[in-house]
């Protein structure tokens, strides 16, 4: 078991930052890739950055150049920089993490103004 806490969101206007934090307890030591997904009312939930226990990165087209993922192994957090925020960037941003399945923290929504 995995357990998941996200941390950071909040509101903030267009061409802010923020800065989302997820700290991983439990079966931490299996954990493969983590990643941060989002999901804006009436839209499916999308994948936005993830990593993987190497570093490597990938990133949705619609924020490469503005947001960059992070990893500390050390002290079990996934950490999503997020810059140069627009209003389409508003959703609820969850934290996830693959150990033999798939699991999800509770979600910090982020709402970015106009």
């Amino acid at each position: 078991q995995v357990q998941l806490v996200e941390s950071g969101g909040g509101l903030v206007q267009a061409g802010g930052s923020l800065r989302l934090s997820c700290v991983a307890s439990g079966s931490i030591f299996g954990i493969s890739t983590m990643a941060w997904y989002r999901q804006a009312p009436g839209n499916k939930r999308e994948l936005v950055a993830g990593i993987t226990p190497g570093s490597s990165t990938n990133y949705a087209d619609s924020v490469k150049g503005r947001f960059t993922i992070s990893r500390d192994s050390a002290k079990n957090t996934v950490t999503l920089q997020m810059n140069s925020l627009k209003p389409e960037d508003t959703a609820v941003y969850y934290c996830s993490a693959y150990y033999r399945m798939t699991y999800w923290g509770k979600g910090t929504l982020v709402t970015v103004s106009s």
